[in-house]
């Protein structure tokens, strides 16, 4: 994605959440007000929404800007209409079970990959730190930390495969799963996408 102003705004929203003008023009280094008028322009291109919110105290009410759909769709979909399709095909033609076989071949081919990238040697927080980075080059704009209380955060700002996964929620729990076996860490999802969450987390703790 080329780094123009708006791109620049799409990605800092997909990343961290809606956002009031002010902070988007501290971040790419214009006034709020031309960040403002940025908005502006992407909302009469359907790629933000501006949401009205109260204030507290006794502020003004703020607006907060969102991606609308079309803003979202900026971002890698992983071929999302044929993926839904073939997988809808695939279970009409062939039966549930032969989608569960491609589910358990992909995440036995993931794990592997990924063991091999990680490797078995490390602490927790650099294999954590690795798998962050794999998911980053594979579209899923992850990011990991360590939390107060000792335990690691792992999120998705992205999924370049929802429609697949909409379509099966056996994707999901695959991805799951081979987390757990790759970081050998219990791992719990705190956030989906799909049950309309913005992105997908992950609390991370060892065995």
């Amino acid at each position: 994605m080329r780094q123009s102003p708006a791109n620049r705004i799409l990605i800092l929203i997909k990343t961290d959440g809606p956002q009031l003008a002010a902070p988007i023009g501290d971040a790419l280094g214009i006034s709020g007000e031309a960040a403002r008028q940025q908005l502006a322009k992407m909302a009469e291109e359907g790629l933000v929404e501006p949401i009205t919110v109260a204030a507290t105290g006794r502020g003004r009410p703020r607006q907060l800007w969102h991606l609308t759909a079309a803003g979202n769709r900026q971002f890698p979909d992983g071929h999302a209409e044929l993926t839904a399709n073939l997988l809808g095909t695939l279970v009409e033609q062939l039966g549930p079970a032969a989608l569960d076989t491609v589910i358990s071949a992909r995440e036995a081919e993931t794990l592997t990959r990924y063991r091999q990238e990680i490797g078995h040697g490390g602490d927790l927080a650099s294999r954590i730190e690795a798998l962050a980075a794999i998911r980053t080059r594979e579209g899923y704009m992850a990011d990991s930390w360590r939390q107060a209380d000792g335990s690691f955060m792992l999120v998705e700002n992205h999924c370049p495969i929802c429609a697949a996964a909409a379509a099966c929620a056996g994707f999901c729990r695959s991805e799951l799963e081979t987390f757990r076996a790759v970081l050998d860490a219990e791992i719990e999802r705190s956030e989906h996408i799909l049950a309309g969450a913005r992105r997908c987390a992950y609390r991370i703790t060892p065995h």
